[in-house]
């Protein structure tokens, strides 16, 4: 055989192991200096931006955050933590994620829903027909799973005495079917599956729902389902006042529920438990931001799913822009760089939203702790679009 294609020396072979060896440190080094530095470049466009825009408006504090195709992620925090004590807000700061809460009792029912122990097309009947207050909820006969999950049911919002007990005792512990039950002998806004109308309802109604089939707390089964598995730390059930890592929040001087700081001795003023369904947890900008991506890409259920949950019914203006759909527990905006989904949230001294634009391959999340009317320079969804542009085209 040709010495072409003999093998090499023993000396050459140990040569190129011996430079190989010595050059792999240096370059894992590199690659690793790499990545820090594209990591606090992106953290200073997004502190950037959240901080012009904490300047312009009027609420203490911010946690925002960017989750990035490649897993990576940066959080940033700006402003106050607490007003009075003038604290600092940091990037591990929990505030109240209002109707965000929804997606993931959105995930819960989904995931029965692949389990084949719920239809997205069963009444809901079938399911909570036996309760003694079901045959009284707006449209009770012809209400189905999906009509819940994408806020076409027609049932109203909370009924006025509910709210009039909410503002003149907040501290009483109400369940959420307090909150269902507050609808009850209401006229319906409209006929079931004919038109969009937001009920925190429908949520409450879905947790239930839920409960009944698995025979367990929701919130237990979205803790053992979801927040384990996906490692969601940071998200944690709003289910009683005294919420450890909870930032103060600021309804407003003007606020309907005739207070402005919204905690009293670390404990909230409004106790939270009637939300359930509707939205239920306190967040962290961070897993928010990571968490989107995974609902809308079937990865908090089955996959097979996602055809049903995307198909979004004409919901007009939501938090995530004019013109919007809802789906099943997402809404969808078209925007400059192609649709987002995400969700918008508000409790009484927080506001949240977190879109996911995966064409750009980014997803964002922001919360301030505050819902005075006058808090925010402009919309939320905004501040993320002006994010999400500059961090993609630094990505080039």
């Amino acid at each position: 055989m040709s010495r072409l294609y003999s093998s090499p020396p023993t000396s050459v072979v140990s040569w190129v192991l011996v430079w190989a060896a010595a050059c792999a440190p240096h370059q894992i080094d590199t690659r690793s200096q790499h990545a820090a530095r594209r990591q606090e470049a992106r953290a200073e466009t997004l502190r950037t931006i959240v901080e012009r825009f904490r300047s312009e408006s009027r609420f203490p504090g911010a946690v925002a955050a960017a989750w990035f195709r490649d897993s990576s992620s940066v959080v940033v925090a700006v402003g106050l933590a607490d007003r009075d004590l003038r604290l600092p807000m940091t990037e591990r700061a929990l505030l109240h994620g209002g109707s965000v809460g929804k997606t993931f009792f959105a995930a819960l029912v989904l995931q029965l829903v692949g389990e084949g122990r719920i239809g997205l097309d069963d009444n809901v009947s079938r399911h909570l027909g036996e309760e003694p207050w079901y045959q009284t909820i707006p449209n009770a006969g012809t209400l189905t799973v999906r009509m819940l999950l994408n806020h076409t049911s027609g049932i109203p919002e909370y009924g006025r005495d509910f709210m009039v007990a909410l503002i003149s005792d907040p501290g009483r512990v109400r369940p959420p079917l307090e909150a269902v039950q507050s609808v009850a002998g209401a006229q319906p806004a409209f006929p079931a599956g004919t038109a969009f109308g937001y009920s925190d309802v429908n949520y409450q109604l879905l947790q239930l729902l839920a409960e009944r089939v698995t025979g367990s707390s929701a919130y237990t089964e979205i803790a053992r389902r979801l927040l384990g598995p996906l490692h969601l730390s940071n998200v944690i059930p709003a289910d009683r006042k005294e919420i450890p890592g909870l930032v103060p929040g600021y309804a407003g001087a003007g606020s309907f529920m005739n207070f402005d700081a919204v905690m009293r001795d670390g404990r909230l003023i409004l106790d939270p438990t009637f939300e359930g369904g509707g939205g239920g947890f306190v967040t962290n900008a961070g897993d928010l931001a990571r968490w989107m991506p995974l609902f809308v890409e079937g990865k908090a259920f089955g996959v097979h799913l996602l055809p049903d949950v995307l198909r979004g019914v004409p919901a007009g203006q939501l938090d995530v822009g004019p013109d919007a759909q809802s789906g099943l527990g997402v809404e969808i905006a078209r925007t400059p760089l192609g649709p987002a989904y995400g969700h918008g949230g508000f409790f009484p001294g927080y506001l949240s939203l977190v879109l996911w634009y995966p064409d750009a391959g980014v997803s964002l999340a922001i919360q301030v702790n505050s819902s005075a009317s006058d808090a925010l320079s402009r919309p939320l969804r905004e501040v993320l679009l002006e994010a999400a542009r500059a961090l993609a085209a630094q990505e080039r």
